[in-house]
């Protein structure tokens, strides 16, 4: 069976309603990743694209937040109306649509130290 070439992780947490991060499942997450399915479908790219859940991405505040791989291109704050551009554009096109692009500094978490050669 051959590999996919792009995994597309849709951030489908949930936390309670009290937790002020939110959440993407609160932010429509199901219903963006039933719209990445169906596009990637519709394309006949089922077998070579897929469309996965993911766990907490650690990015709530900027929820739907989806990154495409192996292209490490983040998304945020994704509707499902968004869907289309987004299989349009980059992953036929191979242009990551910008309006949604989140910027290396708008990302939480931290770069990991370089490592000294042994």
């Amino acid at each position: 069976m051959a590999k996919f070439r792009r995994h597309v992780f849709i951030c489908t947490n949930e936390r309670g309603p009290d937790d002020s991060r939110g959440c993407c499942k609160a932010k429509g997450s199901e219903d963006v990743l039933q719209a990445f399915r169906l596009a990637l479908h519709k394309r006949g790219l089922k077998r070579i694209v897929r469309a996965n859940k993911a766990g907490c991405l650690d990015q709530c505040a900027n929820g739907v937040t989806v990154v495409v791989y192996p292209d490490a291109v983040w998304y945020g704050r994704v509707t499902a109306a968004d869907v289309e551009e987004i299989v349009e554009r980059h992953i036929v096109g191979g242009e990551p649509v910008q309006r949604l692009v989140l910027p290396p500094e708008a990302l939480s978490g931290i770069e990991p130290a370089a490592h000294p050669e042994a």
